[in-house]
């Protein structure tokens, strides 16, 4: 049989191992207490009577201890899954605990005011959006940081291993086709020298376009320069022998106009001849873009004669 006396006799005075002495007031670390405190009325090791309330996983449960379930202890506590609503969860206390002393009502009672309470708390806390704390594993990180270390290093050796290799089969130190080589390197280090050569031929062959491009070019700028000197020659050679056709044909018509009509032009004034076209300037070569220049000379008109008009 189990005595409630002996045990708390023991506990009280000797040794208990959920059992935590302060200066004012000692505490009880046992999960089923349902106060916090050692004392009698509380310690559920000293009491085979015994109920109180837990939350896991934001449900309720409420934790009946009975003496008929004394001798197996795995299935000492019953569990009654208690309502969401609050007053209904007190409901429940109050069917299932309808004959038990007051003192262990209450303070289920007040447990579950006080878990439902901190339930509010952390769904509201889970709305806002507030920096999330994340604990810092120092060790682990200093851990890591020496694997990364000691990684890159072995990668440094493997790559310097690897060059020195690459650069012995390059220069034929172990003849044409080494037997201790892995074909698929072989053929990976050559296929690798076959791109650079094609890609510096490329290089060349581009290089090469570009400057026959521009020499091209060079030659079209110079010989579009060349045709419109010749043309701008050519309009002034045009015009001068223009004026020189209008002076002549000017001077044989005044004189025919003289031997037959001599007395009624000596009243008149002079007809007025033709002034040569100005001497032209020449276009010095500039840099900026090529204008070719045409002058135009306008010549007076002079009286047309009889003759001049028998002929036209």
């Amino acid at each position: 049989m189990q005595s409630d006396d002996v045990i708390w006799s023991v506990i009280n005075s000797q040794f208990c191992s959920y059992k935590v002495k302060t200066a004012t007031q000692n505490f009880c670390r046992n999960e089923y207490n349902v106060t916090g405190f050692c004392n009698r009325q509380s310690c559920p090791l000293a009491n085979s009577r015994y109920a109180t309330v837990r939350e896991k996983e934001g449900m309720l449960y409420l934790y009946v201890k009975t003496i008929e379930r004394a001798h197996t202890p795995a299935k000492m506590w019953e569990k009654i899954q208690l309502s969401e609503n609050y007053s209904k969860a007190l409901e429940q206390i109050d069917k299932e605990l309808i004959y038990w002393p007051n003192f262990i009502i209450h303070k289920c009672k007040q447990r579950v005011t006080k878990i439902t309470q901190y339930l509010i708390k952390m769904r509201r806390m889970k709305l806002r959006q507030e920096p999330k704390l994340v604990g810092v594993k120092k060790k682990l990180e200093r851990r890591e940081a020496t694997r990364e270390r000691k990684a890159l290093s072995a990668a440094h050796l493997e790559k310097s291993i690897e060059k020195e290799l690459i650069e012995r089969l390059k220069s034929k130190a172990y003849g044409d086709v080494p037997l201790n080589v892995n074909e698929s390197v072989w053929q990976a280090i050559l296929d690798r020298e076959r791109g650079e050569k094609q890609e510096k031929e490329q290089m060349e062959a581009e290089e090469e376009l570009d400057m026959e491009d521009d020499e091209t070019e060079e030659e079209d700028e110079e010989e579009g320069e060349e045709e419109m000197e010749g043309e701008f020659v050519s309009d002034l050679s045009d015009l001068e022998d223009v004026g020189d056709e209008v002076s002549e044909d000017g001077s044989e018509d005044l004189s025919e106009s003289e031997d037959t009509r001599p007395k009624i032009l000596l009243g008149k004034r002079k007809a007025k001849f033709p002034a040569k076209a100005p001497p032209q300037k020449r276009v010095e070569k500039t840099k900026g873009p090529k204008v070719s220049v045409e002058y135009e000379q306008e010549l007076e008109s002079l009286p047309i004669s009889r003759s001049q008009l028998a002929n036209w």
